[in-house]
């Protein structure tokens, strides 16, 4: 299971580093495209998550689609309850909550294939939540870039 993560997490967050330090010019170029290549890579991620558990997904019913969106949305308002709780700025909240809202479901699905390969439907709740984090974090996004601090408008 380590080297699930170190593979999955890790490696790519190290390799990130050292291409924007040795390759720092290039890099800052790449800015104003690199969303649109991210929101590519993430479409292509769950696209395989969910093709290699279409079956399952299929066959899990209404229960697993309600426990990720319960699970999705405790975590946006616990995030932000957090923040707010802390005394952080409203860009700050907004970013906790979005963090822990958002949780990698890909390292949830990688990690439950592999602690435990005999549970078929274990990896089901991450490739769920691959999908439904998507549409919920775009929709949550959309209505936070729309709330601004009472003290940012004066």
């Amino acid at each position: 299971m380590f080297i699930s993560i170190v593979q999955v997490v890790i490696v790519p967050i190290a390799l990130g580093f050292l291409i924007n330090k040795l390759f720092g010019k290039f890099t800052q170029k790449l800015v104003k495209i690199l969303p649109c290549i991210s929101v590519i890579a993430i479409c292509l991620i769950v696209a395989s998550v969910v093709s290699h558990n279409s079956e399952k997904i299929m066959t899990t019913g209404v229960v697993v689609f309600a426990v990720v969106i319960l699970h999705n949305v405790l975590g946006y308002a616990c995030g932000l309850g957090v923040g707010k709780l802390l005394r952080l700025s409203v860009p700050k909240a907004k970013a906790l909550s979005i963090e822990v809202g958002m949780q990698n479901s890909g390292l949830a699905t990688s990690l439950a294939g592999t602690a435990f390969p005999d549970l078929a439907m274990a990896t089901v709740p991450g490739a769920v939540f691959s999908v439904w984090h998507n549409i919920s974090g775009a929709i949550l996004a959309n209505i936070y870039r729309r709330w601004t601090d009472k003290k940012e408008t004066k």
